[in-house]
Formats: C-alpha cells, sequence, structure tokens
C-alpha cells in the first residue's frame, strides 16, 4: 500500500513536502517513483529513487531538476518528494508508485497510491 499526504495550495515559489508511506514494500528493493497528472494531460513521471540495495540512485524530469529533491526514510518506510521554486505549471495529482525498476515512464511500475493534490496560486 502507498499512502501520499502533504499536498495543498500554494503560492509561486513557495515550498511543500510530500511523503509517500509505503507498506507491503521494503524500500531496500523497490524503486518509488513519483508521478504527476494535471486536468487534460498524460500523466509525467518526475523523479524516483532507487532501492537501498541499488544505492538509491535519484532521476528528475528535466523541469523539475534543481528544484525537487527526492529522499527516503528505510526505517520508517517513507519516500519524500520536496518541491521548491513552486510554479503554476506544478499543478497537479502526484501520485507515488513502486516498481522493481527504475523509471520515469509509468510501464514498469505495479502498484500506486491514490494521490494528493498540489496547486500553486496566488
Amino acid at each position: 500500500q502507498l499512502v501520499e499526504s502533504g499536498g495543498g495550495l500554494v503560492q509561486p515559489g513557495g515550498s511543500l513536502r510530500l511523503s509517500c508511506a509505503v507498506s507491503g514494500f521494503t524500500l531496500d528493493v523497490w524503486t518509488i517513483g513519483w508521478f504527476r497528472q494535471a486536468p487534460g494531460k498524460e500523466r509525467e513521471g518526475v523523479s524516483c529513487i532507487t532501492s537501498s540495495m541499488s544505492d538509491s540512485k535519484t532521476y528528475y524530469t528535466d523541469s523539475v531538476k534543481g528544484r525537487f529533491a527526492i529522499s527516503k526514510d528505510d526505517l520508517n518506510n517513507i519516500v519524500y518528494l520536496k518541491m521548491n521554486s513552486l510554479k503554476p505549471q506544478d499543478k497537479a495529482a502526484y501520485s507515488c508508485t513502486a516498481g522493481r525498476n527504475p523509471s520515469l515512464a509509468d510501464t514498469p511500475y505495479d502498484y500506486w497510491g491514490h494521490g494528493t493534490q498540489v496547486t500553486v496560486s496566488s
């Protein structure tokens, strides 16, 4: 099970930290990804972090590089997405997902959370 939290309304330039609480999976062997989907748009891969066994490598889509940071707490099985310098175009429903291999395409992922809404507006 994956449960997201931390979404909300923030002004442009502001920050949010999303959390993905993971149960039934161990972050030692699973990759966790963050995806987003805005109304009328395709789902987009934002970031992912590989398993601890694969050295917890991180990946980002170009539009968020330098602004977003993915991290994880292996002890508590939580993956975070810290989002800084938020822009109106970051507005979307953000979901976390678990898979065996890192990818910013959604096809390799097996399990999905229900999502948390992020709105960036003044």
